[in-house]
């Protein structure tokens, strides 16, 4: 059940962080993300909106975080940069182009509305005597969304919880400083289905919907602050919600198989299927994790899983982890194809276990460079370094002196033979067929939104830029 950073943008002081459980990877599409600068008129990013946007299991959905301007006297402005905001932010390649068009839409942040008409005592006594429904009638974000066309269809849950703005840093206090600013709710999550038509403008503002995507629900569990937090002069809130809707998409667009445990260096051979649509590219590649990994950067090792013209007509590809790409330890792992037109990873295997029999690893022994040498060279330089002496692996699993250096790999003799100079990029992969058997695992299988356009390393490198690493 741990979380995968699926995504992430910041922009000045704000930060939108996605998550997902790894089993979600293969069903969760399109990822984008977007900025919006509003301050100093489009130039300064401390006010504006971050966002991602994707398709999870088929259904849009977008996250927009938002930091509107402040003081009392600037609700009007405020709505003015949300809508620019919406604007603004268009994505690439999807049907829903824009924020409003996704069928689901989180929108949170410091939004910066305040209570209006009330002074500072009433608030206060409000506050102190649990009487915050008192407040919320006059919350300016509350009034807007019964008179502000682009707020129809936004739905928040009941403010229980006290204002989270503005208190002394450190404090539970309010502001006590010379500003006394008046407390209120700045910190603010919202949510909106997107409506399936539109009526008749005849009709009220408030009857302007007449349903919601079909067979989607969001319930929201809880909405609170977290008071406890001292460190600013607002108080986090945080909310959970439940989507439902129907499944639209049921298989990742690869299935990978795998043995239910590697005990032999032969098990390392990953079998995997794709979708007839699916476009992979040369730079696709299958990354080894360990179990908990929180970024598809976070491998152990990783081979490519480069296309051969041979491939089009085979249903079952097949990649080889050699032994230098194996881990060094012991452990569950998870292997996962990381799609270069999709930015994301689509598809993955349950977790496996991994552990060698000690006497079968073959190290290749570190070189002693003298000092004088040593001093003048990079990390990068230093990488490059090796001896023509080195000799080749071994298949015995003696681990005798003798044999341990015959069992040491030879980056020279891999240049030779075509391969890679650099440990720190990919090795060449193995496309020999194994006979060892091998299960299928992580997922139920469909696709949808499958790029159309592939980008072939072996086409002379037109249009392509060799990444440092995946």
């Amino acid at each position: 059940n741990y979380q995968f950073n699926v995504t992430s943008q910041r922009m000045q002081g704000m930060l939108l962080l996605v998550f997902a459980k790894y089993f979600h990877l293969p069903f969760l599409r399109g990822i984008q993300t977007q900025t919006t600068r509003t301050g100093l008129g489009g130039i300064w990013g401390n006010k504006g909106g971050v966002s991602a946007r994707m398709n999870v299991f088929g259904h849009s959905i977008c996250f927009l975080n938002c930091h509107l301007p402040a003081h009392m006297e600037n609700s009007d402005q405020r709505m003015e940069d949300f809508e620019s905001i919406l604007q603004q932010q268009q994505f690439e390649g999807q049907a829903a182009s824009g924020v409003l068009d996704h069928d689901v839409v989180f929108w949170f942040g410091d939004l910066n509305f305040r209570i209006e008409d009330l002074d500072m005592q009433v608030v206060k006594s409000a506050i102190d005597n649990n009487k915050l429904s008192t407040l919320w009638e006059k919350d300016q974000l509350n009034m807007a969304k019964g008179s502000e066309t682009v707020l129809e269809g936004f739905h928040e849950g009941p403010l229980k919880f006290s204002p989270t703005y503005k208190f002394d840093v450190g404090t539970d206090m309010y502001d006590t400083s010379g500003k006394k600013r008046k407390p209120a709710w700045t910190d603010r999550i919202l949510w909106r289905l997107r409506p399936m038509a539109q009526v008749s403008n005849s009709m009220s503002k408030r009857s302007s919907l007449s349903g919601l995507t079909s067979g989607t629900r969001v319930s929201q569990h809880f909405y609170r602050s977290h008071m406890e937090y001292t460190i600013s002069d607002h108080k986090p809130v945080s909310s959970v919600f439940t989507l439902q809707f129907p499944y639209r998409v049921d298989m990742p667009l690869v299935t990978l198989f795998v043995e239910d445990e590697w005990t032999e260096i032969s098990d390392g051979v990953v079998k995997f299927k794709v979708v007839p649509n699916f476009a992979r590219s040369s730079w696709d590649w299958i990354g080894l994790y360990k179990v908990g990994f929180k970024h598809h950067k976070d491998y152990v090792s990783y081979v490519w899983a480069k296309q051969e013209e041979s491939d089009f007509l085979r249903q079952e590809h097949q990649v080889i982890f050699t032994e230098e790409e194996l881990p060094k330890d012991s452990g569950d792992f998870i292997l996962g194809y990381y799609s270069n037109n999709m930015s994301s990873i689509v598809g993955v295997t349950e977790p496996f276990q991994f552990f060698l029999n000690v006497s079968c690893l073959l190290i290749s022994p570190k070189i002693q460079l003298p000092a004088s040498a040593a001093a003048g060279l990079s990390p990068s330089d230093s990488s490059d370094f090796t001896s023509d002496d080195e000799v080749k692996k071994s298949d015995s699993c003696d681990s005798s002196p003798e044999t341990e250096e015959k069992q040491s790999s030879s980056w020279s003799s891999r240049r030779a033979e075509g391969k890679t100079a650099n440990p720190n990029e990919p090795h060449s992969k193995d496309t020999s067929a194994h006979s060892s058997s091998s299960r299928p695992t992580g997922g139920t299988a469909g696709s949808f939104g499958d790029p159309v356009a592939t980008d072939d390393r072996s086409n002379s490198g037109k249009n392509a830029t060799k990444p440092e690493e995946p």
